[in-house]
């Protein structure tokens, strides 16, 4: 399941900075919240069990929720409302570093332990009601969530909804809240265990396709020879004395080529794994 408290974060990733530093409350407490309650969780659960998550778990998590962090509290998220690349970057943390190493983790069951008894115990049920559940696996179906990222990717870059969202504070929060939550839904389909044996193929399939889809995007921004959004054409250069043209350049080609690499590099990964699962039962 999608942690509350990490949407949260990104919803209100926008305030008051020292330094450069994002230290907004709404952005500060629900990520330490996130942190409070695998901690809490973890620790109650090991009083149970020996061992109640491995090591590649709990790695996966701190690497996730500190990758998360960083693109929302550092200085790459201020830096990002001038220079398009950098903001590109930050998109790329949260969608293709942050969600997959989050939902890879598999701790939403010990973060639950968190909480007081009753409350567990209640909303465990809640999760577990027919038409949350239903919900659940429509958008977590691979051909839901791929469709669903990749729209929310293309909308978002047409650029009457980007400038829309670089003057309006409370559609730039629509915006990443829409690039997260979509992104957990890709991965949570992706790394679905149950799919993995059953669709494998599927899988693949889709992890290729948002590779081209992602990839056409970038490639037509770093072959533009104008900037495409109005926000950033005003800034005339950034920081690093690149005109608005070459920052989308630049903004381009991370979506497209290490973008690109990551859905392939798990495509492959996750169809060797299927073709060795398949071998194994053959021998059988």
């Amino acid at each position: 399941m999608i942690a509350p408290q990490l949407i949260a974060a990104a919803t209100f990733a926008h305030g008051d900075d020292v330094g450069g530093w994002t230290l907004d409350g709404w952005v500060i407490v629900p990520l330490l919240l996130t942190l409070a309650a695998f901690v809490g969780g973890y620790s109650r659960v090991r009083q149970r069990a020996t061992e109640p998550l491995s090591m590649r778990q709990i790695t996966l998590f701190v690497i996730g929720w500190c990758v998360l962090t960083g693109a929302l509290v550092s200085p790459l998220h201020r830096a990002g409302e001038r220079s398009f690349a950098l903001h590109m970057f930050e998109h790329e943390l949260l969608m293709l570093a942050a969600a997959p190493l989050l939902v890879a983790a598999r701790v939403h069951g010990v973060m639950l332990w968190s909480l007081p008894h009753d409350a567990r115990i209640a909303l465990a049920k809640f999760f577990q009601t027919r038409p949350l559940a239903r919900t659940w696996h429509g958008l977590t179906d691979p051909v839901v969530a791929t469709a669903l990222q990749a729209a929310a990717l293309w909308l978002w870059h047409a650029p009457p909804l980007f400038d829309l969202a670089l003057r309006s504070n409370g559609w730039h929060i629509a915006q990443h809240l829409s690039f997260l939550i979509t992104a957990l839904l890709f991965w949570s389909a992706m790394f679905n265990l149950r799919h993995n044996r059953t669709r494998p193929m599927t899988i693949v399939v889709c992890l290729f396709t948002t590779a081209l889809v992602s990839g056409a995007l970038g490639a037509l921004m770093a072959f533009s020879s104008s900037p495409w959004y109005a926000g950033y054409r005003a800034l005339g250069l950034d920081a690093f004395g690149l005109t608005p043209t070459q920052d989308q350049q630049i903004a381009g080609l991370l979506m497209w080529i290490p973008g690109g690499m990551v859905h392939l590099g798990v495509a492959i990964a996750l169809f060797g794994n299927a073709l060795r699962q398949t071998e194994r039962g053959d021998a059988h």
